[in-house]
């Protein structure tokens, strides 16, 4: 099973950046696609950032595109979320997801929190 810690969560004002790290153990990071998950306060939780192994393709949804970036080090077993021009509806506790290419497993990370206020 795939072990995922999120980190670099915290409070940031609106207009600003944040960079959250994923760190992966258990398994290679070639074997998984990776996402990252939100979920804010009385919604559900949604799928914000995918990125797909077998071809290096990323996919965000219209409320991100051009502001997240999702990165992964394999190297170093980590995954990254690059957050800009940050708004407060980005509060949301954000999670690390990977999904193993052939058993479909799914891992999740604790979750850490992101508030954007001013």
């Amino acid at each position: 099973q795939l072990q995922l810690v999120e980190s670099g969560g915290g409070l940031v004002q609106p207009g600003g950046s944040l960079r959250l790290s994923c760190a992966a153990s258990g398994f290679s990071l070639d074997y998984y696609d990776i996402a990252w998950y939100r979920q804010a306060p009385g919604k559900e939780r949604e799928g914000i950032a995918c990125f797909k192994s077998a071809d290096d393709t990323t996919y965000y949804p219209d409320s991100v595109k051009g502001r997240f970036t999702i990165s992964r080090d394999t190297a170093n077993q980590m995954i990254y979320l690059q957050m800009m021009n940050l708004k407060p509806e980005d509060t949301a506790v954000y999670y690390c997801h990977g999904r193993n290419l052939w058993s479909r497993v799914a891992s999740w990370g604790q979750g850490i929190q992101v508030t954007v206020s001013s």
